[in-house]
């Protein structure tokens, strides 16, 4: 069960994130909506400040989807 205060926290943190990065977030969204289900590869490079590239991907499962269904609800 969460802790109701760590909830707000992490409320005001991700309307933070939103508004740094509006962007990314609206990315997120649009990914969400569009019904991104099992089988779709998620591929994230980053770049770090001194240049070093890294990068990583992941296969969604369907426990993926529903956990990102239950984030969405919350947010």
């Amino acid at each position: 069960m969460m802790n109701p205060a760590k909830f707000l926290t992490m409320k005001k943190d991700w309307e933070a994130f939103e508004r740094r990065h509006p962007k990314f977030v609206q990315f997120i969204m649009l990914l969400m909506r569009s019904g991104m289900g099992a089988g779709a590869v998620i591929d994230i490079k980053v770049t770090l400040p001194d240049g070093t590239p890294m990068q990583s991907n992941m296969r969604v499962s369907e426990e993926d989807v529903a956990f990102f269904n239950n984030i969405k609800d919350i947010m």
